[in-house]
Formats: C-alpha cells, sequence, structure tokens
C-alpha cells in the first residue's frame, strides 16, 4: 500500500501536469483563431482557381501537345503522395489518423502495381511513415507549419520540388493527403488529385441531367473567347494552382492542429481534475486509516500498563 508521501507526491505530480495542459490549451485556443482566420480567408481563393480552371479545360481538346498538367503522362504507373501533417504532437489523434488514411492509399496502390512516393510535409508524418515506408520517402519539409504564420514563399518550395521532379518524368500522379478542416471537433483526412488536374466527377442518372441543365443555365462551360486561347492560360494557371491548392491544405491543417491539441488538452486537463480528485479521496482514506491505528495503539498501550 502506498504512503501518505506517495499520494502527496503523486497529486503534486498530477496538479503540475494538470497545469501545464491548462496553459497549452489556452496557447492553442488563442492560435487556432489566427490559423481559422486565416484558412477560412484562402479557401474562397482556391476554390474559385479551381472552377475557373475546370470551366476554362471544358473548352480546351485535350491532345498530344497539351499540358501534362491537364492531360497527364499517359499512364498512371507512378504515384507520388504528399502528406501533409503537423510537426508537433500532443494533438489526439490529429496525426495518427491522417498517416494511417496516408498508408491504405499507398498500400492500395501497392496492391495494384503501381511505383509509391511519398512526400512528407511535417515532421510527424515523416517519423511514422518512416518506419513502414521508408523505401518510398523521397523527401521531406519541416518547420513550415511550425511557425506562427504559414507564408505561401513557404509552401512554394514544396510546389517546385513537385514540378522539377514531374518535368523529370518521376510520377505520373500526384495526390494530396491533408487533414481537410471542417469545424474545431472535426478534421477529416482527404486526398485531392493534383496532377493531373481532374474535373469534377459528374453525377448519375437524373442527378447527371439535372446537374448539366443547371450547367447550363449558369454557364459551366464558358460561353467566353479567350485571350490569349485557353491551351496558354491553363498552361500559366495549372503550375499556379497546385501551389494555391498545397497552400490551402496546409492552412486546413494547421488550424485542425490547433483544434485537435485544444480539444485534447481540454480532455487531458479534465482527466488530471478526475485524477486529483480520486487520488485526494484515497489519500484521505489512507490517512485516516493511519490515524485509526495509531489511536488503536495508544489505546491499547494504555490498557496494558
Amino acid at each position: 500500500m502506498p504512503s501518505l508521501r506517495d499520494y502527496r507526491d503523486r497529486i503534486k505530480s498530477v496538479k503540475s501536469t494538470k497545469k501545464i495542459t491548462s496553459a497549452m490549451k489556452m496557447v492553442a485556443a488563442s492560435k487556432l483563431r489566427k490559423a481559422q482566420e486565416q484558412a477560412e480567408a484562402a479557401q474562397p481563393y482556391a476554390e474559385a482557381m479551381a472552377d475557373m480552371l475546370a470551366r476554362v479545360s471544358k473548352n480546351v481538346v485535350i491532345s498530344e501537345a497539351s499540358s501534362k498538367l491537364l492531360a497527364g503522362t499517359g499512364s498512371d504507373q507512378k504515384h507520388l503522395l504528399v502528406v501533409v501533417t503537423a510537426d508537433r504532437g500532443l494533438c489526439g489523434g490529429f496525426n495518427g489518423n491522417l498517416v494511417k488514411h496516408a498508408k491504405q492509399q499507398a498500400d492500395s496502390l501497392i496492391r495494384d502495381g503501381k511505383e509509391v512516393s511519398i512526400v512528407c510535409v511535417g515532421r510527424k508524418g515523416r517519423d511514422l511513415l518512416r518506419r513502414t515506408h521508408s523505401n518510398a520517402l523521397l523527401q521531406s519539409f519541416v518547420g513550415i507549419l511550425g511557425s506562427s504564420r504559414v507564408e505561401f514563399a513557404e509552401v512554394n518550395k514544396v510546389t517546385e520540388f513537385i514540378l522539377e521532379r514531374f518535368e523529370a518524368g518521376e510520377f505520373d500522379v500526384v495526390t494530396l493527403v491533408y487533414n481537410d478542416f471542417q469545424s474545431v471537433l472535426v478534421q477529416k483526412p482527404s486526398a485531392q488529385q493534383l496532377i493531373p488536374f481532374s474535373l469534377p466527377e459528374d453525377v448519375d442518372g437524373d442527378d447527371k441531367d439535372e446537374k448539366a441543365d443547371e450547367e447550363e443555365q449558369v454557364g459551366a462551360v464558358s460561353p467566353y473567347s479567350f485571350e490569349p486561347e485557353e491551351e496558354r492560360i491553363l498552361n500559366a494557371l495549372l503550375p499556379r494552382n497546385i501551389g494555391v491548392q498545397i497552400f490551402r491544405a496546409l492552412l486546413d491543417s494547421a488550424a485542425g492542429e490547433q483544434a485537435a491539441r485544444m480539444t485534447a488538452m481540454d480532455n487531458a486537463t479534465r482527466n488530471a481534475g478526475d485524477m486529483i480528485n480520486d487520488l485526494t479521496l484515497q489519500y484521505n482514506r489512507a490517512r485516516q486509516a493511519y490515524i485509526t491505528k495509531e489511536l488503536i495503539e495508544i489505546i491499547s498501550g494504555a490498557e496494558a500498563i
């Protein structure tokens, strides 16, 4: 049975941990507000960029002269997964769930006979994937999400690396795997194909006809004449779109990391409080038993005299 001193030391230790987790929760809440504002500000631009490219590309007849970023290389044998995680832990299952999703994607492609390479953005993803997919790990970028604000210039280094390797013919398909920030409580692992650029999927059946009619009304296939021609516009915008989509994914990941950390530290703080209550109860019981034992010894000694 632990002594009274052991209980006091344990209670003191848990109280110190509670102070730390409470402070981390407040820091994460402060950072979350800034990260969420930045992510929400970038999302309309990224969506508008993808929508505009979809409209322009629908007017283009894909041929051998078309950009490989749009038409592809003609093969899907070599795949690159760009996995975006955090640089730090203590944020619940934020990193673990995403890495699990990335492993499932990689293993599925390998079973289909594809060649898989991985680029990690974030230290946690690199460390976890190195244990199981070290042969596929091509490059890692750390420190981008560790700063107080995600800068496009830093993210552009990832984009330039991907485009250089793609132009060198090292892979045919590029997929971005990241945590989609949906709310403070929900960060959903998602995958988005970047290369070749994929048009929005059509729906089936009656919904497809309804969507086609709606697109004709709103002008999904643009009736405008372009200057310069669509091919030149796409050649200029497709590389920029890759950078924008990666930037948006990193902003979502930064906001999701702080939201997950705030939630995890809140749970840890409450659990520490419950543990302190339980330890205090055990301490009081042990103390009462010790006092009772002392009284019995005193009474027994007095009666013996």
